[in-house]
């Protein structure tokens, strides 16, 4: 399983993910500044499902017809620490959840999956 951190989705996240030996890689790190459109390429050509914070790849997928075969998960959260998006990447992991052509929205209080 590969994910692509979007920008916004915190690098102390990600380094804690890759403790866990989990391969991510980062907007952040590779391409700064670029588009979701790029994100989108990026994550399809890598086979990568995207971790992210930004709900416009809701639209995206949804309004625009793009469909990220790995899927995306977004995390709908006001308040977090980087511990805690790890830590919820790690139990869908460990839980044997599938992304593949799945939108996954995480809150406060529950999990999500609509499919593609």
């Amino acid at each position: 399983m590969k994910f692509l951190a979007d920008e916004n989705f915190p690098i102390a996240s990600v380094e804690l993910l890759r403790e866990q030996d989990i391969d991510v890689s980062s907007i952040l790190e590779i391409s700064p500044g670029i588009d979701d459109h790029k994100v989108l390429d990026i994550a399809v050509t890598e086979n990568r499902t995207i971790i992210t914070l930004d709900s416009d790849f809701g639209t995206l997928i949804f309004k625009l017809n793009y469909k990220p075969e790995a899927g995306v998960i977004f995390f709908r959260l006001k308040e977090f620490t980087p511990m805690d998006l790890s830590e919820a990447i790690m139990e869908l992991i460990n839980n044997n959840e599938d992304f593949k052509n799945s939108l996954v929205v995480i809150d406060k209080n529950s999990i999500r999956k609509r499919k593609y």
